[in-house]
């Protein structure tokens, strides 16, 4: 249990850990002395960045990972000779793994002495496996080709032709006055409101899952249980509520492998969540999430997972007894919480923000609303007798939840066709199949659908009948919006834009507004008619860029500035369209990293990171036609704060006109 904590400590303190999105902790070259024709000593250098360090070959075993060096064909061309010896360690008690590791920091250095059996080989293959931690661990490989016929310490990085290092100077701008992003300006007014909203989607989440035939009959049975077995009632209460926690701390622990993820590139789960087969997987897995609701199948763990932890529960007793305990109830129970907390990731990758940090927050109040009851019963038994009986109502949550989780599925199948530029789910067509979802929902709803696990016919509750209209009221919502009736605002960033239309409309950008998505274009437009830039990194799968243009962009105070006062550069960090082969190039960072570019996104998300060291989209920028950065960049804001924020960079334009 000890142990336990420990590392759940370990893992709590570093959840918002993660390194710099083009930072290498490590850079790595190799030397090769002669020693004599058949004897050489290979030199291995690695530069460590401050703050990381890397384990030694000889650290502790039942500890962090050891370096590891794999000599390729080592007997056959050529044999080692001793030990790969290493510089300097330093030696340290961990408190995790209760061992004393070594480690590098700053530089490490290895060196291998071989001898040739081969005189005619020339080129050597090591591989370095090595693990680098900060307030992570990053598990890592290197590779090295090695010459024997050099003695320079030579960069393995990949050699920059020169139309890539031309592309890639091109992509930096000499911006000035780039004081001004670095301020606490207005930024964004999602922020913390958004983390709550993220918490309060998983807490609704959880306590729809309450609701479910896996669920809901556990919680008397569960409660009982804990205040029958203890001799006290304060002991069997104190029970109750650690049983809730530890339920609260199984689905934070869900989320923690997103964070390794961030923490290795934080664009990584921005890319993967605008991937196109990626959306598509979605697709495909809420789909088959939404019919094991219908009944048509189940989906489970297996079984022997639950009954292990049930075993271990019995057998283990107290507190680690009780963890297991909660660890069956979220395992039985995977067939309903499973679908729910596949929407709450799908939700979370569509908000903006740190995908990791949403997910972890959606993931704790998921768990604290499937908590609550346990605890709260436990506290005030009587109140179990007031819990409704189980019964068909579970079954009808059951299905309208299958249609929920279908009109997410199209939403990610909707994200993959204006990523991929497929053209084929226009927003009319995507209106339109969630317009038929809602009828059939609401048909069920009244009685007129039915699926394989519904009772015999009853009469229709109350409760039944108001959702039925409320779902009727929805569809024909939605048809007023298909036919411009009715601004669809409460959907807002969820159907594709107005212009992604199977009409066809004078402007492919937003609100019928000219602009460029090109910066080049774009700035030598500005530079002719002598007008401000509204620099807009936006994505296709972008929820908060949908919203900022439909709510915020079309109010009237807002709108004409946009269309008289600004030339509107659209970058869309999330295009897949591949560039032509002449525009295709490797940037190099100045860490050393090399990526390549090969996307219209991946040039325009790297230009995005490069000049304003940001990642995430919406994100605003005002320019002057000459690069003269006016106002600090915003995010997501309101309507008021955007036009003041505009209004600013009209004035301070005209103030450097004039001098």
């Amino acid at each position: 249990m000890k142990y336990f904590l420990l590392v759940f400590g370990f893992l709590f303190a570093n959840l918002h850990s993660s390194a710099q999105t083009d930072a290498n902790p490590a850079l790595w070259s190799h030397q090769v002395n002669k020693l004599s024709d058949t004897e050489y000593e290979l030199v291995f250098k690695g530069v460590i960045m401050d703050g990381w360090h890397v384990y030694s070959q000889y650290t502790a075993e039942g500890g962090s990972l050891p370096s590891e060096f794999t000599f390729e064909k080592a007997g056959e061309d050529y044999e080692l000779v001793g030990e790969t010896t290493e510089s300097e360690t330093i030696h340290e008690y961990s408190d995790i793994f209760e061992v004393e590791e070594t480690f590098f920091k700053k530089e490490a250095i290895f060196t291998q002495k071989i001898k040739l059996l081969n005189p005619e080989v020339r080129q050597i293959t090591v591989n370095l496996f090595y693990q680098i931690c900060k307030e992570v661990c990053i598990p890592k490989d290197e590779l090295f080709q090695i010459s024997l016929d050099g003695n320079a310490f030579t960069d393995v990085q990949k050699e920059l032709d020169g139309r890539s290092i031309a592309l890639g100077k091109s992509l930096r701008l000499d911006l000035k006055n780039k004081a001004l992003l670095n301020q606490d300006g207005l930024g964004s007014s999602e922020g913390k409101s958004n983390l709550w909203v993220i918490f309060g989607l998983g807490f609704l989440g959880g306590l729809i899952a309450l609701l479910t035939p896996c669920v809901f009959p556990m919680i008397p049975l569960t409660v009982s249980f804990f205040t029958k077995q203890s001799q006290q009632k304060s002991k069997g209460v104190a029970n109750a509520i650690l049983y809730g926690f530890f339920i609260v701390l199984i689905y934070f622990l869900l989320s923690l492998p997103f964070h390794l993820f961030n923490s290795v590139d934080s664009q990584i789960l921005n890319t993967i969540a605008t991937n196109i087969w990626l959306n598509v997987a979605f697709f495909i897995i809420f789909v088959v999430f939404a019919f094991s609701f219908f009944g048509y199948y189940e989906l489970t763990l297996p079984s022997s997972w639950a009954n292990k932890m049930d075993s271990a529960s019995s057998k283990v007793g107290g507190g680690l007894g009780i963890f297991f305990m909660a660890l069956t109830l979220a395992i039985v129970s995977f067939s309903c919480t499973g679908p729910i907390l596949g929407g709450l990731l799908g939700s979370t990758t569509l908000a903006e923000g740190d995908v990791a940090t949403n997910l972890t927050i959606g993931m704790v109040g998921f768990g604290l609303a499937l908590a609550l009851p346990f605890a709260l019963f436990a506290l005030f038994p009587a109140w179990l007798n007031s819990l409704p009986r189980s019964g068909g109502w579970m079954t009808t949550v059951k299905v309208v939840l299958g249609f929920l989780e279908l009109a997410l599925a199209f939403k990610f199948l909707s994200n993959a066709d204006l990523v991929g530029n497929w053209g084929i789910f226009k927003r009319e067509i995507f209106l339109g199949i969630w317009i038929v979802l809602f009828v059939l929902m609401t048909l069920y709803l009244f009685g007129l659908l039915r699926f394989p696990h519904d009772g015999p016919k009853q009469k229709l509750s109350a409760t039944r009948k108001f959702f039925g209209i409320a779902g009727l009221a929805f569809s024909v919502y939605l048809v007023l919006g298909i036919f411009n009736v009715t601004p669809l605002k409460l959907l807002s960033g969820f159907p594709p834009p107005s212009f992604y239309s199977v009409v066809e409309t004078e402007s492919d950008c937003p609100l019928g507004l000219d602009c460029f998505k090109d910066f080049e274009e774009g700035v030598t437009y500005a530079k002719e008619v002598n007008k401000p830039i509204l620099l807009d990194f936006t994505g296709w799968a972008c929820v908060n860029c949908r919203k900022m243009e439909e709510n915020v962009w079309s109010d009237a105070s807002v709108y004409p500035i946009l269309k008289d006062e600004y030339i509107l550069i659209s970058l869309y960090v999330d295009d897949r369209k591949e560039l032509p082969d002449a525009e295709k190039f490797d940037f190099q960072y100045d860490s050393g990293r090399i990526k390549a570019i090969e996307t219209v996104g991946q040039k325009w998300g790297t230009f995005q990171t490069i000049n304003f060291n940001a990642a995430s989209q919406p994100y605003y920028v005002l320019l002057s036609p000459d690069l003269e950065i006016l106002n600090d960049a915003v995010q997501y804001v309101d309507v008021e704060t955007y036009e003041k924020w505009l209004r600013s960079g009209l004035e301070k334009h005209q103030l450097s006109m004039n001098k």
